[in-house]
């Protein structure tokens, strides 16, 4: 969604690596934001996505008007159900048919044979391979590992939305998810009690407000009784007015890379 940064640009050299023609969509998507979330202020830097991408080595960056995708009188959306029912989805009604509706779309112009995203959005990634592997689409869905600043915070274009003061408790998610990890690691069982330990470091670090921490099944999305598998430890914090997300998979019987 354009304002382009080293998580991106990694994105464009997975494709490289995997492929010989890089197309970048940057696209700052009006029907995934809700009525009183940041669609104006989103950050917004075509000239900085092109150098990115050129730097990146994308062959191709397509940048298409709101008026290109989005004809006034169309009437049809996607939705995914069930995995959108958790986590960011109540929090944000809405959201996903916007982001499910406008990648079928890229998609569909595009045509390519792999998409690439990120991880740092886990539930946004869950749903689009749903949609590819409901709808029968001719493409593979690539999940990229998260890129962190050194401190640990999650590249995100929104990071450019916080004051100093703010963007210092923000490690406090990473922190948050660290030790969430490691209780698990060292047989910690009952999701209640990590999910308690997150919030403890979050309150810790000064005003926020959790939207969610959670922990769930990384296919399904619904929360688990019991730690038993693979799990994803997900949270959405507001600090200030910016929402960030960041997650982790956690397998306990083996570290996490």
């Amino acid at each position: 969604m354009g304002a382009l940064h080293r998580g991106h640009v990694a994105l464009i050299e997975a494709a490289q690596r995997d492929g010989t023609y890089v197309v970048v969509s940057v696209f700052v998507n009006p029907t995934q934001f809700g009525p009183s979330e940041d669609y104006a202020r989103y950050p917004r830097d075509e000239a900085g996505d092109l150098r990115q991408c050129e730097q990146g080595g994308a062959a191709l960056v397509f940048i298409p008007p709101v008026e290109e995708l989005y004809r006034p009188d169309a009437v049809t959306t996607v939705h995914v159900a069930r995995l959108t029912d958790t986590l960011c989805g109540p929090c944000r009604p809405g959201h996903f048919d916007g982001v499910a509706t406008v990648v079928l779309k890229l998609l569909n112009i595009v045509q390519p044979d792999r998409a690439y995203f990120g991880q740092k959005d886990a539930q946004q990634l869950a749903v689009l391979r749903r949609m590819a592997r409901d709808l029968d689409l001719p493409v593979e869905i690539v999940g990229c590992p998260t890129v962190r600043e050194p401190d640990g915070l999650a590249l995100s274009s929104r990071n450019q939305m916080l004051a100093p003061d703010e963007r210092q408790r923000a490690t406090a998610l990473y922190r948050a998810l660290c030790a969430a990890r490691d209780r698990i690691r060292a047989g910690e069982r009952d999701p209640q009690v990590v999910l308690n330990a997150m919030r403890v470091i979050i309150d810790q670090a000064g005003p926020a407000r959790i939207d969610y921490v959670s922990i769930v099944d990384p296919d399904s999305m619904q929360p688990v009784d019991q730690i038993e598998r693979a799990v994803l430890v997900a949270l959405a914090v507001r600090i200030g007015t910016t929402r960030l997300i960041d997650n982790l998979l956690v397998d306990p019987g083996r570290p996490t890379p």
